[in-house]
């Protein structure tokens, strides 16, 4: 399943999500581009577990391994992002962004302490704001392209909770035959995992925002 869109207008412009997709842009045009070597860029500003700096947690977040990592991230954030800052509002939007980039990349070296693999990405940060989007639009569709072999091939509204909720179970057991078989497949399932619950928690205890949200909406009860 690929989304395309989902049915809830922003009540108000979330520059903060345009500002990140922006930056990741900006980032990505300077590394592949206008960097003299983009692995050196890479191994200089990706997280590297075994060779753990704070500050690099928080510029692997702005980095990205190809057109298509960068294209699906920044689809996502876009999608998602603008009705999650609806609900927290700007500041608090920026500031738990970059708590669930963070608890992403926390798990993610716990699970793997002697990687000397860089780990770039913006996914981390962003399942926390789909562990965010789930709790408070729980069923919201979204319009979504669906590939089944042999059963269906084309588009489809998808709840939320159901979108979102496959997507969740399926980095838990792909992380989990991962880590179980020490299979490397290039995603960090559990960085995804980690954002994701740290949005998801994030969300619970900032459900009255939701409340408030809600009455400045009205059509959307």
């Amino acid at each position: 399943m690929f989304p395309i869109k989902d049915e809830i207008k922003s009540y108000k412009f979330p520059i903060i999500s345009y500002l990140i997709i922006i930056t990741n842009i900006a980032v990505y045009i300077y590394h592949y581009f206008f960097y003299p070597d983009p692995i050196e860029f890479t191994y200089k500003y990706g997280l590297i577990p075994a060779d753990f700096q704070f500050l690099n947690v928080l510029t692997s977040m702005f980095l990205h391994g190809g057109l298509f990592h960068i294209f699906s991230n920044m689809l996502f954030l876009f999608i998602f992002g603008d009705n999650v800052e609806d609900v927290l509002g700007h500041f608090r939007f920026l500031i738990f962004y970059i708590i669930w980039g963070i608890c992403a990349a926390m798990l993610h070296i716990l699970i793997y302490p002697s990687s000397n693999i860089p780990m770039i990405g913006a996914s981390g940060a962003i399942s926390g704001v789909l562990g965010a989007y789930i709790v408070f639009f729980p069923f919201s569709r979204i319009f979504s392209f669906v590939f089944i072999p042999f059963i269906y091939i084309g588009f489809a509204y998808i709840p939320a909770i159901i979108y979102i909720g496959i997507w969740f179970i399926n980095q838990l057991i792909q992380g989990t035959f991962s880590t179980l078989l020490n299979i490397s497949s290039g995603i960090a399932f559990w960085a995804h995992i980690g954002g994701f619950l740290a949005g998801f928690i994030t969300a619970i205890i900032h459900l009255p925002f939701k409340r408030k949200y809600i009455k400045r909406k009205r059509y959307f009860i």
